[in-house]
């Protein structure tokens, strides 16, 4: 006896065969072979073959809810996800040949590959959401992958603090002040940048530099480079740094660099000591003066036998102020803003966060207290 289902192979051929066929035809037809069926029943049946068969299958569901920012498929198994800050597990379960699917139907189109030979790779789906995807042997218990997702709304100042600190930014950002903004991994650097953005002049020539496109400025005037990696041939890829260079020959008025994390860190402070005042930039780290060391280690990885001191002497030169963001009950805020000392390695706090937080413990305090 077979266990085939007749929706299923009907939705398949249709699809094979009509490539364009929208899901709204697919149930009319459907109704005219079963008259008798629920018609809400054999929508959504219709809705989920479709998504499997076209886009993300199990996953596509949390492509329509705003609040989840993270989708993370550890191996088979449920599926986890970050709403609205918060990880949670789903209660949706995946299995390994919908894995090898999923991780199908995202690189194909984009000419990657994944296997034993190159077991980890970077993608990004149409809708600008940004993916890793790791399989055997470094990823023991089976594929894994994470899509972070990008809002489609964007979010201004006011949420990421009081008025004063929105001031404080308005003003730094009209004043052309340079400014990193660092933070931890989904802190909110990237939604804060946005945010900070919509204070730029609209007559203002404003190129960003990203690896995957998540800024979207507002502006009249945006240029919009990405960085490309490899295609499996191991050819093609265009880095970071080659966009920061080929971007100080298309006449910005503003530099704004998505993540800086590797050389480009040099080629960024030698732009800014040039005439582009008022650029933005981000970088992971735990606080301002990390961010500023973090910025001076990455500069060394620019290949130039520059000491330290030179450096040092750029990056002070270079950045104006340090705008540290976080995540405090699930909410996105500004945390502090800094001065850079022109003088020597230190921020001078222009902003502190108003509300009362107990002081971090040191280690000491931490073991003593277990």
């Amino acid at each position: 006896m077979s266990d085939r289902d007749p929706l299923s192979d009907f939705v398949t051929n249709a699809l094979i065969e009509r490539p364009t066929v929208t899901t709204i035809e697919l149930v009319e037809e459907a109704r005219l072979s079963s008259p008798l069926s629920d018609v809400s029943d054999l929508s959504e049946r219709i809705d989920r073959l479709v998504a499997r068969a076209r886009g993300l299958g199990a996953l596509a569901p949390f492509f329509d809810d705003s609040d989840i920012t993270e989708v993370m498929v550890n191996g088979p198994g449920p599926v986890w996800i970050d709403r609205a800050g918060v990880v949670e597990k789903s209660e949706v379960s995946v299995g390994a040949n919908d894995i090898a699917l999923l991780v199908e139907r995202i690189l194909e189109p984009l000419g990657l590959r994944v296997d034993r030979v190159s077991p980890f790779v970077d993608a990004r789906l149409p809708d600008g959401s940004r993916v890793n995807i790791v399989v055997p042997p470094l990823a023991i218990d089976g594929p894994v992958v994470t899509i972070r997702r990008f809002a489609t709304k964007s979010v201004g100042l006011d949420r990421f603090g009081p008025p004063e600190v929105r001031e404080l930014l308005r003003r730094l950002v009209v004043g052309r002040a340079t400014m990193l903004v660092v933070g931890g991994t989904g802190a909110g650097k990237t939604t804060l940048l946005n945010a900070l953005a919509v204070n730029i002049g609209s007559t203002e020539r404003v190129i960003t530099v990203e690896e995957t496109a998540e800024l979207r400025l507002p502006g009249d005037h945006v240029v919009r480079l990405e960085s490309r990696p490899a295609n499996r041939e191991g050819v093609g890829e265009v880095t970071i740094r080659q966009l920061t260079r080929n971007a100080l020959r298309m006449r910005p008025d503003r530099l704004v660099i998505g993540e800086v994390r590797g050389g480009e860190a040099l080629d960024l402070l030698l732009a800014l000591n040039t005439g582009h005042e008022g650029s933005l930039a981000t970088c992971h780290a735990n606080d301002p003066l990390a961010g500023l060391r973090r910025v001076e280690t990455l500069a060394l990885f620019g290949g130039v036998d520059l000491p330290l001191s030179a450096i040092r002497e750029q990056l002070l030169a270079a950045v104006d102020v340090v705008v540290f963001v976080g995540k405090r009950a699930n909410e996105r805020l500004v945390l502090s803003v800094a001065e850079v000392d022109r003088e020597q390695m230190q921020v001078l706090e222009l902003w502190p966060h108003t509300e009362s937080e107990p002081r971090r413990p040191t280690v000491r305090e931490a073991l003593r207290s277990c």
